[in-house]
C-alpha cells in the first residue's frame, strides 16, 4: 500500500510555471465574462476620481488614449470594444506579454549570452572556489550579508526584476557551499523582497504612492523602516533554518530542473590566472556599474551622475565618437541600457581571453548563443506571465475591483482601515502586478476614503506598500519571480509550500504595526 501511495506522489509531478500562468490566463478570461465592466472620470492629471465610479456596458468598453480622453477613429467615432475575453484572447495575450516586456526578454537573453562566455572562461570557477575555500565552515554567513544587499536594494529602488541577472552568481554559491537552488531564490527574492514591502526611499513604489495620495514622503518613512527592519530580521532567520535543514539533507526535493545557472564543481576548480583576474574584474564592475545606474540619483537630490553626463556629452569630439549624448546619465537606466552594459562587457571579456579561446578552440558566438538558449524558457516566461495583465486590462474589470474596495473602506471603523486596505491591496497586486501602476491606479480613489473616516491618508499608502510586496514575491503574474524560479529549476508550487509561512509572518509584521500606525494617526 505504501509503495502504491509512492508511486502516485511520483506521478504527480508539480504543474511548470508555463501550466500555471496558462490556467491563471484563463481563469482572469473567465473572470471578464462575470465581473461587470465600470469605469471611473478621470481628472487632468488621467487620475481616477473618487466617488465617480458608474458601470458601462460590457460588450462596448470605451477605449480612453494617454491623457485619458476617449479614443476617436478616422471618421470620429469613439472606439470601443469588447471586454469579454475568449479563446483568442487567452492565446493572444502571451505574444501581447512578449511585445510589453520585450526590453526584460532581451535583457535574459543577453545575460545568458554572458553568462555562456563568463563561464566558459572559467574565472567564476575559481572565484567561487577561492571565495569558499576561505568561508570553509562559515559558509551561512553569506545568506544574510546577501539578504541585506538585496533587501537595501528593495527599500532604496524597489530592486525586483532586476534580481534576475544575480542568479547566475547566488545558485552556484550556495549550491558550492552545500546548500540547494531553493535556498539561493530564498536569499535572492526574501531579501529583495522583504525590502520592496517595506520600502521607504523606494520612488517606484512608496515615493508614488505617497504623491498620488497627496502625502509627504516622510510621513510614512517611519513606519515603513520599523515593518522593513523586522521583516528582514524574520527572512534572515527563515533562510538560515532552512538552509541548516538542507544542509543536513533534507528538502533534496525541492530542486526539480537542473538549474539554467551552472553549478561550481569544488572537485575541479580551476587556477586562478591574469587572464582569469582581468575577467572577474569587468565581471564585478558590470555588475556595480548595472546597480548604481539603475538607482534613482535625481529623485534622491544628487547630481553628480547628471552632471558628469552632461559635461561628457557636450565634448566636442569623444561625446560625439562614443554616442554618450544618445544615451541617459546613470540613475536613468533601465534595461534597454543595462543589456548593452552587458554586451559591451561580454565582447571585453572576449577579447581579455581571446588567446585563450582560440588554443581552446572556443568559438564567442557559439558560447554567447548556447548561453542564450540556456535562458530561452526563462524569456518566455516573462512573456507568459505579463499576459495575465493583458487580459485583465482588456477585460475592464480593473475599476469594478478598485471601487468595491472604495466601497468597503466607507464604512469600517479607524483602528480597520490600514487592515482593510492591506486586505484590498492585496488581490489588486495580483491583479495589477506594477507597483507604479497599481499605485497611480488605486491612490486617488482609495486615499481619500480614509480621511472620510478620520484616518490619516499615509496608512493606506502604508498598507499598500506592504501589501503589493508580500504579493510580489508570492503572485504567478510577477514575472521576476517566474523567471528566477526557472533559472534555478524550482518549481512555482514548491516555492508557495515552502515560503508560505514567511509569507503570514511578513503579513502579520505588517498588519499589527499598520493597524498600531493607524491608531495614532
Amino acid at each position: 500500500m505504501v509503495e502504491k501511495i509512492k508511486k502516485v506522489k511520483k506521478k504527480l509531478r508539480s504543474p511548470s510555471a508555463f501550466t500555471v500562468l496558462f490556467v491563471v490566463i484563463a481563469l482572469m478570461a473567465a473572470l471578464t465574462w462575470v465581473i461587470p465592466s465600470g469605469q471611473y472620470k478621470l481628472d487632468k492629471d488621467g487620475n481616477r476620481e473618487s466617488g465617480t465610479y458608474s458601470k458601462v456596458d460590457k460588450q462596448k468598453i470605451v477605449d480612453l488614449d494617454d491623457s485619458g480622453e476617449p479614443k476617436k477613429d478616422d471618421d470620429g467615432n469613439t472606439v470601443t470594444h469588447d471586454g469579454r475575453q475568449g479563446l483568442w484572447d487567452a492565446f493572444i495575450a502571451p505574444i501581447k506579454g512578449m511585445s510589453e516586456k520585450l526590453d526584460v526578454i532581451v535583457f535574459v537573453l543577453i545575460l545568458g549570452g554572458f553568462l555562456g562566455v563568463t563561464m566558459k572562461t572559467g574565472a567564476l570557477d575559481a572565484t567561487l572556489g577561492a571565495l569558499l575555500r576561505k568561508m570553509k565552515g562559515k559558509e551561512k554567513w553569506l545568506i544574510p550579508i546577501l539578504m541585506v544587499f538585496f533587501s537595501i536594494g528593495g527599500t532604496t529602488y524597489g530592486m525586483q526584476e532586476e534580481t534576475v541577472a544575480f542568479y547566475a552568481l547566488v545558485v552556484p554559491i550556495m549550491m558550492a557551499a552545500g546548500y540547494n537552488a531553493m535556498t539561493a531564490v530564498m536569499v535572492i527574492v526574501l531579501g529583495a523582497g522583504s525590502g520592496v514591502l517595506g520600502s521607504t526611499l523606494n520612488p517606484f513604489s512608496t515615493g508614488i504612492a505617497a504623491k498620488s495620495a497627496g502625502v509627504e514622503l516622510d510621513k510614512v518613512l517611519g513606519v515603513q523602516a520599523i515593518i522593513w527592519l523586522l521583516c528582514l530580521v524574520a527572512a534572515i532567520v527563515f533562510t538560515m533554518r532552512y538552509a541548516a535543514k538542507v544542509k543536513k539533507g533534507n528538502y533534496k526535493d525541492d530542486v526539480r530542473y537542473k538549474p539554467a545557472t551552472t553549478a561550481l564543481d569544488m572537485t575541479n576548480v580551476p587556477k586562478f590566472t591574469r587572464s582569469r583576474i582581468a575577467v572577474m574584474i569587468v565581471f564585478a564592475l558590470t555588475f556595480v556599474c548595472m546597480t548604481i545606474s539603475l538607482m534613482p540619483w535625481e529623485k534622491w537630490g544628487v547630481t553628480l551622475f547628471k552632471d558628469l553626463y552632461t559635461a561628457a556629452s557636450d565634448m566636442p569630439v569623444v561625446g560625439a565618437l562614443f554616442g554618450i549624448g544618445h544615451s541617459l546619465p546613470f540613475g536613468d537606466w533601465y534595461f534597454n541600457e543595462i543589456s548593452a552594459l552587458f554586451l559591451i562587457s561580454t565582447i571585453v571579456i572576449a577579447t581579455i581571453y581571446y588567446r585563450q579561446f582560440k588554443k581552446e578552440e572556443v568559438f564567442v558566438v557559439d558560447a554567447f548563443l548556447k548561453g542564450s538558449a540556456d535562458l530561452l524558457s526563462v524569456a518566455l516566461i516573462i512573456a507568459v506571465a505579463a499576459g495575465v495583465g493583458v487580459v485583465m486590462q482588456s477585460g475592464g474589470i480593473q475599476d469594478t475591483i478598485i471601487s468595491w474596495g472604495e466601497n468597503s473602506l466607507k464604512h469600517v471603523g479607524q483602528g480597520f482601515v490600514g487592515v482593510l486596505a492591506y486586505i484590498f491591496f492585496l488581490p489588486m497586486s495580483f491583479i495589477i502586478p506594477s507597483s507604479s501602476g497599481l499605485a497611480a491606479a488605486t491612490m486617488p480613489v482609495i486615499a481619500p476614503v480614509a480621511e472620510l473616516v478620520g484616518v490619516g491618508k499615509e496608512v493606506v499608502v502604508a498598507a499598500f506598500a506592504t501589501a503589493s510586496g508580500v504579493l510580489n514575491m508570492m503572485a504567478p503574474t510577477i514575472a521576476s519571480l517566474m523567471g528566477g524560479l526557472a533559472l534555478a529549476g524550482v518549481s512555482y508550487r514548491t516555492w508557495l509550500k515552502r515560503t508560505l509561512p514567511i509569507m503570514i509572518i511578513f503579513a502579520a509584521i505588517s498588519l499589527v504595526v499598520i493597524a498600531l500606525f493607524g491608531m495614532i494617526h
